[in-house]
Formats: C-alpha cells, sequence, structure tokens
C-alpha cells in the first residue's frame, strides 16, 4: 500500500517506521511549508500535521479521491465541516484522537463506568493528562472524548481547565519532557475513590493503530471511527 504523510514530525517519523516494517511505501512526506502534494500513487493518506493545516490537507487529499486517517488534534471545531466535505466527496475518512488500543478499550471502560456512576451523586470526577511538551493543543483530544463520555451520561455540562466547578469536570493537563500520554479519569467523594488509568510507554502504539486504519480503510468510503476497525464497542 501506498501511504502519504501529512505531517513529518514525530509521530509522522514513527508511522513512516510502522509502514516501512509492515511492507508499505511512503509516497509523500509532507510538512508545513510543503507547497506540491501529488497523490497519483496514493492509497491512503495519514495526516498528523498541526491544527492549522490539518482541514485544509484533509480536504486535499479527498479532492483527489484518497481515504484520509487523521490524529491530528485542535482542529475539531471544524469537524463537521469535514464530514460534509467527505459525504460529498463520496470519500473516506476516519479521525480518532488516540489511535492506540489499549486507550480505544479504555475509551469503552470509561464509556461503562460513567453510565455506573451516573446514579451516585455524591462523586465528583476529574481527568488528569500528561504529555510531552512538544504537544501543542491542550487538553489533549483523549481527555476531551474521555470528558465528552461522561457529559453524555451525567449532569455535567462541559469541561474547563480551570478550577473546578459543580457543572463541569476539570481536566487537569500537564506537559512534561519526555512522557508519551498518561491519562487517568478519578470519581472522588468524602467516603473513597475510583479511578482508572492508561499510560503510553512510547508513540509506537499511536503510530501501529494509525497504519492498522489506514490499511483497513482502504476501498471503503464513509465516516468511521476506531470502533470500526477495532470492531468494538
Amino acid at each position: 500500500m501506498n501511504i502519504a504523510l501529512l505531517g513529518y514530525g514525530r509521530m509522522g517519523k514513527s508511522i513512516e517506521t510502522i509502514a516501512l516494517e509492515r511492507n508499505h511505501n511512503i509516497t509523500l512526506k509532507a510538512t508545513s511549508d510543503t507547497t506540491t502534494f501529488d497523490f497519483s500513487t496514493t492509497d491512503v493518506a495519514i495526516d498528523f500535521s498541526l491544527p492549522s493545516t490539518a482541514v485544509e490537507n484533509i480536504q486535499r487529499a479527498l479532492d483527489a479521491n484518497i481515504p484520509v486517517i487523521s490524529g491530528t488534534t485542535g482542529w475539531l471545531e471544524n469537524y463537521d465541516e469535514i464530514v460534509d466535505y467527505c459525504k460529498s466527496k463520496n470519500g473516506a475518512f476516519l479521525y480518532a484522537s488516540n489511535f492506540s488500543l489499549g486507550v480505544n478499550i479504555f475509551f469503552e471502560i470509561n464509556n461503562k463506568l460513567s453510565q455506573l456512576m451516573s446514579g451516585f451523586k455524591d462523586y465528583n470526577v476529574n481527568i488528569k493528562e500528561i504529555h510531552h511538551t512538544q504537544k501543542l493543543d491542550e487538553p489533549s483530544g483523549t481527555a476531551i472524548t474521555l470528558a465528552e463520555q461522561i457529559i453524555e451520561h451525567s449532569e455535567y455540562e462541559n469541561w474547563n481547565l480551570e478550577k473546578p466547578k459543580s457543572n463541569q469536570i476539570h481536566i487537569n493537563a500537564k506537559r512534561i519532557e519526555g512522557i508519551p500520554g498518561t491519562h487517568e479519569v478519578s470519581y472522588n467523594s468524602e467516603i473513597d475513590s475510583l479511578s482508572i488509568k492508561h499510560t503510553a510507554h512510547s508513540r509506537k502504539g499511536f503510530a501501529q493503530g494509525a497504519v492498522i486504519a489506514a490499511e483497513w480503510i482502504k476501498g471503503k468510503k464513509g465516516v468511521f471511527t476506531m470502533k470500526d476497525v477495532l470492531n468494538i464497542g
């Protein structure tokens, strides 16, 4: 399979390594300075670019009838626009805030736990996330996904990065050198605490998941998530 990398930073290079190990070819390595995008030999595009360039990158690939896997975060205010654009082009698009198999299982556990805890009003929930200092967005897309799952099954109305509020989930985001990604969801009451946690040890899991998603989406049409790829949930 021929893969175009839209974004060639640390994640793009990790994806390249995994793709080559799985006998794929890299046909394009686009950075923020790239002006020419040749998709003529491309089967699938994987976007791990910048929030400021993600929408344009995704649209370029869809214009060329190339399926797109996107893991860029910080641009999701335009997500519905991209979904509509993909449908108008009869294309294929998959976005995930995190491609790690472990994280996607973590999402399922978080979703189930939020349903179980919805009837216990004495517990307050908070989310902690830690990432490397090169991560530009805050909080992480993964933390936002976790918060949105909890909001769906609770009386919380939103999330925030500031001080805890009764109707909002507090996300405590930290940036520490060398941390690939740690997420913890905690329910706390005067009596006890309950928490679930996922810790990534390297970027390899994210890169592998993105390549697996690219392998899966080839030849398909529509808008998908990692649930479709992994057949979970």
